[in-house]
């Protein structure tokens, strides 16, 4: 049986809270590229709380990488990872959405690290795709620097890598768990049902 844990809304914009002046101190962030589905809404969180006063807000792009595949068992919330990345949606070459990133810090938000395939395609494609924008346009003088949010980071031995620069110095988690499912509340068809659950367990604990 595999362990779940159940996180509300309100357990997410504290873990943003939380995470966003460590942040803006380390990683100066001047745009952010959220990782579909799971990155969408703790980016948007983080905006505001990463936002100066007078400053305008910090832009947030979007990308979609899907790596989960179901298991086929009769609990439609348990998925298991799978092994190849598949891109749904990505940012446009051509467009001012590859040219706006560089030169900036650039912080990639995603909801969890399960095995870090997923963080590993998204920063060495989008390392990428800079490179090719810079030689586009001729700005090959100016760095691109990528820093990594998650709400989660799963103990667990990694079957991605990421460059130690980021690993060792870019690289933030709000919480670390140990191999569990967790169950975010955008993926919920219930939502009442899962804050029920969610404040069950948080008794639990208590007790």
């Amino acid at each position: 049986m595999v362990e779940k844990i159940y996180v509300t809304y309100n357990q997410v914009h504290k873990l943003c809270q939380s995470s966003a002046e460590r942040i803006l101190a380390e990683f100066k962030p001047q745009l952010m590229v959220a990782i579909g589905g799971g990155g969408y809404v703790p980016a948007r969180i983080l905006r505001s709380f990463l936002k100066k006063p007078g400053a305008p807000n910090i832009p947030i792009q979007a990308i979609g990488l899907s790596l989960y595949e179901s298991l086929g068992t009769t609990d439609t919330e348990i998925e298991t990872p799978g092994t190849k990345v598949t891109r749904t949606q990505w940012l446009d070459l051509s467009s001012l959405e590859m040219a706006n990133l560089i030169g900036k810090n650039v912080l990639i938000v995603d909801e969890v690290d399960d095995t870090r395939t997923t963080l590993e395609y998204a920063v060495r494609e989008l390392e990428k795709d800079v490179i090719e924008a810079q030689k586009r346009t001729g700005r090959e003088g100016e760095k691109t620097t990528f820093s990594i949010f998650v709400l989660h980071n799963k103990d667990k031995r990694k079957k991605g890598m990421l460059p130690e620069e980021i690993i060792h110095g870019r690289y933030d988690a709000a919480r670390t768990v140990g191999d569990v499912w967790i169950c975010y509340p955008w993926e919920a068809t219930d939502i009442d049902e899962h804050d029920r659950l969610a404040a069950e367990q948080e008794k639990a604990h208590k007790n």
